[in-house]
């Protein structure tokens, strides 16, 4: 597997232990972008690489209040051991919440998980056989190949343009391979931020639906929308072949680590089996907390408030880009989430940009890191606007162009 940051076993543990590794080891690799951070952690860097929400963004004074009620409500029960499934109110809660959004479901159906990258590594665990054929898009996230990739399949790229995943393409791939199952992420893609137009939807579920076909829709980012209309999500268009994961992290408090997943009821049980292995169950009183923050209202108030954070910033960074990036960049203009996908021309690697930029206290990430090849993103970066204020977002963008105009090498 390429594109990858992995140190060599010598450098980890002595060769006395190697022999004690499973087969499984060889795939694993380190995730090149939680590496990436290392280096925006150094004082006065300006970081357009993480995907992570703005501290600003979470409800710290509204959770004195959550946290009062909380033990108000359930008391020590909130404390205790609970079901492998899930808290059963943060479940119902769950279902109210993706009814608004066009998503009908059952508390029953839902099952929590501790993130949403938890749900993708344990598909992984109960789908992929080593050798079994997964199909993405390309680009794609890393950490849902990072997640897949330690239970050895082969990958297929699909192909995409600026619309998301082409259905064309998508058929003929299920056609031409035996795919164990496709992982889409329709709505404000990470890393491109592009979504899937509702007729596409409809022609990927019919396509899925055809083919007798599974796909895991990964959606994250969809309450982020800060112009247009909301979109259906592909699960509504093909239930009984679809997987949803979803999350609270990016609208509530990602250090709670919950995600969650609706699935047929064969991956259900399957799910529900292999996760009462692993941990028995997900953190009763973050799941608590969550309940609160859906039922009692706030996040009604707060989401808002988080998308005014983050417009703001989004139209910062768009429009220092039109003043400061060559014509021959171009980029996607999302209409939420949290990233901008960035194409140079042929001939340049985003990488050696990125180097000379991390000297001038600016870093994101290279593009190439999300294709299964990475020499079919080297000139495309991935960047993000959700933790800088707006001048200092302009000022990066400055200071990112003058090092792809050359202004910046030494």
């Amino acid at each position: 597997m390429v594109g990858f940051f992995c140190l060599s076993r010598g450098e980890t543990m002595t060769n006395e232990l190697d022999g004690l590794l499973s087969q499984r080891t060889a795939s694993m690799r380190r995730n090149r972008i939680r590496e990436i951070l290392n280096v925006v952690s150094r004082p006065g860097m300006i970081s357009l690489a993480g995907g992570i929400p703005a501290p600003e963004s979470f409800p710290i004074e509204e959770l004195y209040r959550i946290n009062e009620t909380v033990l108000d409500r359930f008391g020590a029960r909130a404390l205790q051991y609970d079901l492998t499934e899930g808290f059963t109110p943060f479940r119902e809660a769950l279902a109210g919440f993706l009814k608004k959004k066009g998503i009908k479901c059952s508390a029953e159906q839902l099952l929590v998980f501790n993130g949403s990258q938890s749900v993708l590594d344990t598909l992984g665990k109960i789908l992929i056989t080593p050798g079994d054929i997964i199909a993405l898009e390309s680009p794609s996230y890393l950490g849902a190949i990072s997640a897949f990739s330690a239970y050895q399949p082969n990958y297929i790229s699909i192909e995409t343009d600026d619309g998301g995943i082409v259905p064309e393409a998508l058929d003929r791939a299920l056609e031409e391979h035996p795919v164990k199952f496709v992982y889409l992420a329709p709505t404000f893609q990470n890393p491109t931020g592009r979504s899937l137009s509702v007729e596409r939807r409809r022609q990927i579920a019919e396509i899925i639906r055809k083919r007798n076909s599974l796909v895991v829709e990964d959606d994250p980012y969809s309450d982020l929308r800060f112009r247009g209309e909301a979109l259906p999500a592909l699960y509504t268009f093909a239930p009984e072949n679809t997987v949803y994961v979803s999350t609270v992290s990016k609208i509530f408090a990602p250090g709670l680590r919950l995600g969650f997943s609706l699935a047929p009821p064969l991956i259900h049980e399957w799910l529900y089996t292999a996760k009462q292995g692993a941990d028995l169950h997900s953190n009763t009183y973050a799941q608590a907390l969550a309940t609160e923050y859906i039922a009692g209202g706030y996040i009604d108030r707060q989401l808002p408030k988080i998308i005014e954070l983050y417009r703001p910033r989004q139209e910062a960074m768009l429009a220092a880009m039109d003043e400061h990036l060559p014509a021959d960049y171009h980029w996607t203009k999302p209409e939420g989430g949290m990233f901008i996908w960035v194409e140079g021309p042929d001939g340049v690697d985003a990488e050696d940009l990125y180097w000379k930029a991390v000297e001038r206290s600016v870093a994101f990430v290279p593009g190439k890191y999300f294709y299964i090849d990475p020499s079919h993103g080297l000139p495309t970066m991935r960047l993000n606007f959700t933790r800088a204020d707006e001048a200092t977002l302009k000022s990066a963008i400055s200071t990112l162009g003058s090092v792809i105009n050359g202004l910046g090498a030494d």
